[in-house]
């Protein structure tokens, strides 16, 4: 059916036409083809027990019966008050996602004729970014004729991380790559 109302895949047409995100699990009812289930939780004695008889338990204490591990046999379910249930997941993965460490890359780019001071201004940030745990690639890039200096890129990035060589580490020594001569350099791990 074309138009504004037809069926989007991926959830329920609720308030306004929006669509609906479906639930991660399956939550009472909604649990089907499953003739008993093993129960977990602070509230209730660990075991399995029939269907029916679950969905009584989390009737008489007033919360749902929520579906965990579905592949297993049979099935895991837990009696707790869902809407609470999905506040402590949300809010594990938060902070489960604020404890991991992100590594940028950040690039630090050379002509074969670079001079002192500007190799001077640029390790400044190299420096900068190995000390805030960043990784760095570090290139030199020739334009037109100025491959035939592969040397002086070349020395001009040993002379870089030999300046650095007090905080950072190098992952890969200067290869040429096309019109570039890149390397890599880690930062060095704080005891």
């Amino acid at each position: 059916m074309a138009g504004p109302f037809r069926r989007r895949p991926g959830g329920r047409r609720g308030f306004r036409g929006r669509v609906q995100k479906e639930d991660p699990n399956r939550i009472n009812l909604n649990i089907r083809g499953v003739s008993e289930v093993r129960l977990v939780g602070e509230n209730v004695e660990q075991g399995v027990y029939p269907f029916a008889k679950a969905m009584d338990l989390a009737e008489e204490l007033g919360l749902d019966l929520v579906e965990i591990s579905p592949n297993a046999d049979p099935p895991v379910c837990r009696i707790v008050d869902y809407k609470k249930f999905l506040y402590d997941l949300k809010k594990k993965q938060k902070e489960l996602k604020s404890k991991q460490a992100t590594v940028e890359m950040k690039e630090i780019r050379f002509g074969p004729n670079t001079d002192e001071h500007d190799l001077n201004f640029k390790l400044n940030h190299a420096r900068k970014f190995l000390n805030e745990g960043h990784k760095v690639k570090a290139f030199v890039f020739f334009r037109g004729r100025s491959i035939v200096f592969k040397e002086r890129g070349e020395i001009l990035l040993l002379k870089f991380a030999q300046e650095l060589e007090d905080i950072g580490i190098v992952e890969s020594m200067p290869k040429l790559e096309g019109k570039r001569m890149m390397m890599y350099l880690v930062p060095k791990k704080k005891k």
